[in-house]
């Protein structure tokens, strides 16, 4: 019965939801002819037909809370529901950003602890809030990055490197800042091929933007010699910190030599993630990058709190102070786990994706075969051979009930399948989704055709995404 409020066929003509008063005003003339539709025919359905249709459409919708969501490069957590129920305390929901400082002194101290905290973390001198996502944390770094080197008149620095294994932002977000790109590739063992960086680090480069772990889910053990290496030649080493899920509390991005390093609240600290939004992506930076930090920063005078701006800051990224109410939920997420919760974090999520890694190796490729991180990289190359390639493995995924994890990313890896369990799932899940992958590679040995004509159980069938992309069709037809 459900699917049936899922198609278009529960409209009748004279059918409605509502009943509108009589007019009590002198009607208007309508528009003239041309500025009138008469093509827009909308469905005609009853007040309980239509609260069933969109309760069924609602029920179809996958997320954390409804099942696993192994995203590599994602960090889909579990979000706490108390912590919800902390930003919703009227002291911090009713806020306005056009409030005197005065007046909030309770956001204020927020904000002032969670600089700290990011800061401590990451080991770094300290953080700013005002970046509202990740993203736009990378172009806050990137434009410090730009600030410093034209204050110490070496604007002819104009590169960037990143590594082939890169997050797509990367360069995308240092091209938004004015520099060029060039791409570092990786060794055979998935580390960054340091007599290349070697070669690359000359007097035109700015920065090496770096990912640790790598997007392979890789410790790169020669990260000391990396900084080193940058900063002899002039340039500055930026973090990605979108997998610092699996570094909290064990290892911090100062202690190896990174000069800036943006956060994503929502993967590492538990805040919403997806929808359009709302984002976080505060920036940390050591005291080389402090005075170029965005505004504005919370700063403490004794016991009286204040927003400050650094000397040479690159100003503003919005118009308000970053996304407050991510920021309590942040908060929220840290106080309650403290250091040793904290901890235990990064070594449950290591200790999921080590766990994955063992048990689908023997049926799946793995390009790399050491221990990761938070997240473990697999190939489809095996199953290619019978002609059945990774999308269709992920589509394959749906019809045993799970969301498929990324697939073709890393880019530098043929087939590639990126699994991240975060710290949140259980033991039970992790079984679960390892068996319907182990039935999958047996399905495609045995019935390969079986995988390509997947998904089999879903409201509808393989889409052509390429075109649902460029050609999207959102109006109802009757």
């Amino acid at each position: 019965m459900r699917r049936h409020y899922l198609l278009p066929d529960i409209s009748a003509p004279g059918r409605t939801g509502c009943r509108l008063p009589d007019l009590d005003v002198t009607p208007s003339a309508l528009p003239s002819a041309e500025m009138l539709r008469t093509d827009l025919a909308l469905p005609e359905v009853s007040e309980g037909d239509l609260v069933r249709y969109f309760t069924a459409l609602s029920a179809l919708n996958y997320g954390v809370d409804t099942g696993f969501y192994p995203l590599g490069s994602c960090t889909m957590k579990y979000n706490p529901k108390w912590h919800e129920d902390v930003a919703r305390l009227p002291g911090f929901a009713s806020v306005h950003p056009l409030q005197p400082a005065d007046s909030v002194p309770g956001a204020l101290r927020l904000i002032f602890e969670l600089q700290k905290y990011l800061a401590e973390i990451t080991g770094l001198a300290v953080s700013s809030l005002a970046p509202m996502a990740g993203a736009q944390g990378e172009l806050a770094g990137i434009l410090m990055v730009r600030a410093y080197h034209r204050k110490r008149g070496e604007a002819a620095r104009r590169t960037i490197l990143v590594p082939d294994s890169a997050h797509g932002t990367n360069p995308a977000t240092a091209v938004m800042g004015g520099f060029g790109t060039a791409v570092v590739p990786s060794d055979a063992d998935g580390n960054l091929d340091i007599k290349s960086l070697d070669a690359m680090m000359n007097e035109e480069v700015a920065a090496l933007t770096l990912t640790l772990p790598n997007t392979f889910g890789l410790f790169d053990p020669q990260i000391l010699e990396i900084a080193r290496l940058v900063h002899r030649r002039g340039g500055l080493l930026c973090g990605d910190g979108a997998n610092l899920n699996s570094l909290l509390g064990k290892v911090k991005f100062g202690d190896l030599g990174f000069d800036c390093v943006q956060l994503n609240l929502h993967k590492t600290f538990a805040t919403p993630h997806g929808g359009g939004g709302p984002g976080a992506g505060p920036v940390c930076v050591n005291d080389t990058l402090a005075p170029f930090l965005p505004t504005p920063l919370v700063v403490a005078d004794g016991r009286d709190l204040s927003f400050d701006s650094p000397p040479d800051s690159i100003g503003r990224l919005g118009a308000a102070y970053g996304n407050f109410g991510v920021m309590v939920r942040a908060y929220a997420y840290i106080r309650s786990l403290g250091a040793e919760g904290l901890k235990e974090v990064s070594e449950n999520a290591v200790l999921n994706a080590n766990y994955l890694k063992e048990k689908l190796k023997k049926h799946y490729h793995l390009p790399y075969d050491r221990p990761c991180l938070h997240e473990v990289v697999l190939s489809g190359k095996r199953q290619k051979v019978d002609g059945v390639r990774t999308l269709d493995i992920a589509k394959r995924l749906l019809d045993y009930g799970f969301h498929p994890p990324t697939i073709y990313f890393p880019l530098v890896v043929e087939e590639a399948i990126l699994i991240e369990p975060t710290e949140t799932e259980s033991k039970e899940t992790l079984d679960a989704f390892v068996g319907a992958m182990l039935e999958i590679a047996r399905e495609a040995e045995e019935n390969p055709d079986l995988l390509r004509g997947a998904p089999h159980d879903t409201p509808v069938n393989r889409l052509d995404e390429a075109a649902a992309a460029r050609k999207p069709d959102l109006r109802w037809k009757m």
